[in-house]
């Protein structure tokens, strides 16, 4: 039975969703005012391993990724521009503009990392309405006031009847010693007091009408609303990097506590962080790099271009809950690795199965196969040990298709299915040789093997210069070849 990490609890929990069957999973989405990076890509992966999961356990996923589009705030969650609005006045678009533009590369992104969409995207913009039908519920508690138009949440009154800081293990004390005196503040009766809306000033672009003034949603806000909207006043898991952990989630738990009376969710889950040399990505340690400049290789700390599925095997390599370090040398372990199990499948896929009277002679764990890596998913989606039972089947694989060993034909097809299941339909690689970019693909595989069966034919005719023609010039592409006893194998 499926075990998770409930970051609440500080403890892994058998899952036991609301609703006997069917599972409701909201997670943080991005913000999108800018290309989607590395730190994007890990909650993606994450939590689209867990959303797999599930449904290969049978359970009726409704899963919802929110679209940040009315912006992070350039100094903290409550004072300066709204970034898409200040991308917006310097290029002279409209606000609507920018977040289509970034909203449709990170779609393209997500696709290429093999990413499931998820059943539901709702935009914050899209749900003012129920944003402030929210804020008037924690009014209507007397959980929140109005100061200048805004409307902020007082942390002190709430937390005289919930306990404020469960999620991140904090106290209200050590919030207080810890919380920055920012400009602009005076207006709030405590410096942690949170904005649940902010009166716009006349130079912001993006504000609605509401019953306290012309303004727009705190950050907290819309993931409580929309939460709430598609998943209903309690739902089973809320996921996102541990990042949001404090504030963006312990707000989210407040203000559902002071609206509704109640948390809203069963089981929190936090995926741990990318560093760079040890460093958090950011833009401020010049350490920041988008997936578009990983794909393509074009930024100073890197040394060569990455494939998606390099940049998905990366990640999975490594538990959700632990810290991931990046540099050149990790990911060409990576691309290493991936090519290997993908050279794996590709055998697996050619060989055959011994005569229906033979037994196999390779490794016999491999009846244990699938119970064990459902086994490790099950121990809090312990992808690195799924990967590692895949890589010791794989030297079964290659015993049997290198003529040393058999394998019978009911082995044949459990294994096949195993690697199906975990590899490509939980783990999500792409383990078909060239990762797929499009209609052509086929196409291009076909030309490749219809260039290296001419190779073979001018070896049967004893022409080794356009044998030895062919073969150099698509190694100088790129492109690995190994003669077999049965033709020849390529990879890019």
């Amino acid at each position: 039975m499926l075990q998770i990490y409930n970051t609440l609890s500080r403890q892994k929990e058998y899952f036991k969703p609301l609703h006997e069957g069917h599972v409701g999973m909201y997670v943080c989405g991005p913000t999108v005012y800018g290309d989607a990076h590395l730190g994007h890509a890990r909650p993606a992966i994450t939590f689209d391993l867990l959303y797999r999961y599930l449904m290969h356990l049978g359970y009726k996923v409704r899963y919802v990724r929110n679209i940040t589009d009315v912006g992070h705030l350039e100094h903290d969650a409550d004072e300066g521009e709204d970034k898409i609005a200040k991308k917006a006045r310097l290029e002279q678009l409209e606000p609507m503009e920018v977040v289509q533009y970034f909203t449709n590369r990170y779609h393209r992104d997500m696709e290429l990392l093999n990413v499931l969409p998820p059943s539901i995207e709702p935009h914050a913009s899209g749900h003012i309405i129920e944003q402030i039908a929210f804020v008037q519920k924690i009014m209507d508690k007397g959980y929140a006031y109005v100061s200048n138009g805004s409307v902020y949440m007082d942390v002190e009154k709430y937390a005289q009847d919930y306990p404020y800081g469960k999620l991140s293990g904090r106290n209200l004390e050590d919030i207080v010693t810890e919380t920055r005196e920012l400009d602009g503040q005076q207006e709030k009766k405590h410096s942690f007091d949170f904005a649940l809306w902010k009166k716009a000033a006349p130079e912001h672009i993006m504000h609605w009408p509401s019953p306290w003034s012309e303004g727009f949603p705190g950050w907290h806000m819309e993931c409580s609303a929309m939460g709430t909207k598609y998943l209903g006043e309690q739902f089973d898991i809320h996921g996102g990097g541990m990042d949001l952990m404090f504030p963006h989630h312990e707000a989210e738990i407040a203000q559902s506590c002071a609206a509704l009376g109640h948390d809203s969710v069963h089981y929190w889950m936090h995926n741990n962080m990318i560093t760079i040399a040890g460093k958090k990505m950011g833009k401020s340690y010049n350490n920041f790099i988008t997936l578009e400049q990983f794909f393509e290789g074009k930024h100073e700390l890197l040394e060569q271009p990455f494939s998606p599925m390099t940049i998905r095997f990366f990640i999975l390599q490594a538990h959700y809950r632990s810290t991931v370090d990046f540099s050149n040398d990790a990911l060409v372990a990576a691309e290493k690795g991936l090519a290997r199990l993908t050279e794996a499948y590709q055998r697996l896929m050619k060989i055959k199965a011994s005569a229906a009277t033979e037994l196999s002679t390779v490794n016999c764990e491999l009846s244990t196969l699938a119970t064990r890596c459902q086994e490790a998913m099950d121990d809090d989606l312990n992808s690195p040990i799924v990967i590692s039972h895949l890589f010791d089947s794989a030297r079964a694989i290659n015993t049997v298709f290198d003529g040393k060993g058999t394998i019978s034909e009911a082995d044949l097809k459990e294994l096949r299915e195993v690697w199906k299941t975990y590899a490509m339909d939980i783990l999500g690689l792409q383990l078909d040789g060239v990762q797929d970019a499009g209609a052509g693909m086929d196409a291009y595989k076909g030309a490749i093997d219809m260039l290296l069966n001419m190779r073979l034919e001018a070896k049967r005719n004893k022409d080794w210069a356009t044998s030895d023609k062919i073969r150099n010039e698509l190694t100088a592409l790129g492109f690995t070849i190994k003669d077999t006893k049965d033709g020849f194998e390529w990879s890019l």
